[in-house]
């Protein structure tokens, strides 16, 4: 369903599990950065209004969802700890085309790079509400889980508002491929959400 070319190793979800403390910290500062990059595209695009009224209530729904990891840390008496670099975001954002590609070009990669983040986050948080051992868990990440997976979408489907979709079919592939080689690449590490 979400087109992704190299599914996750599963013996993340056991690393995750034995990290939960740093998991559930990256997590919270995931859903941060994805309430700041709707921020962000909003206030480059105003003009696109279709994007605007799509992105307004993803913004108030991702800090939803920091403020539900922050519940999830204090109940488990855990302390949000500090944001570290995200290695996978990084990477990605190195595939990005820059201003002199044209705005079209620009808005093009802005978009399908949050579609290909939240369809990971999507495969990652289906992997932990099936292969945690605590049920409670598992049904706190399966909630995510959909969420991320309307997010996938909303953004595919703005990209194809704004850009041809044949170009947005052809550029989308171009990430897939890209996004593998930054998988194979990168460690396999459990206290990160990618």
């Amino acid at each position: 369903m979400l087109g992704l070319k190299l599914p996750t190793d599963p013996r993340w979800v056991n690393l995750a599990e034995m990290s939960l403390e740093e998991v559930l910290t990256d997590h919270a500062y995931c859903e941060q950065k994805a309430a700041s990059t709707c921020i962000s595209l909003i206030q480059q695009y105003p003009e696109r209004e279709e994007l605007v009224e799509q992105l307004a209530p993803v913004v108030t729904e991702e800090w939803g969802h920091f403020r539900m990891v922050m519940k999830e840390l204090k109940r488990r008496e855990l302390k949000l700890g500090r944001q570290r670099k995200d290695e996978y975001v990084n990477r990605l954002i190195e595939f990005r085309k820059k201003g002199q590609n044209g705005k079209e070009e620009v808005l093009l990669d802005q978009l399908l790079m949050a579609a290909l983040i939240e369809a990971r986050s999507c495969e990652r948080f289906r992997l932990l509400s099936e292969g945690l051992e605590e049920e409670h868990l598992r049904k706190f990440y399966r909630e995510f889980m959909v969420s991320e997976a309307g997010h996938y979408r909303m953004f595919l489907d703005l990209a194809n508002t704004y850009c041809s979709k044949e170009r947005v079919k052809e550029r989308w592939q171009e990430w897939l491929e890209y996004e593998t080689l930054v998988m194979q690449e990168l460690e396999l590490r459990g206290e990160r959400m990618h």
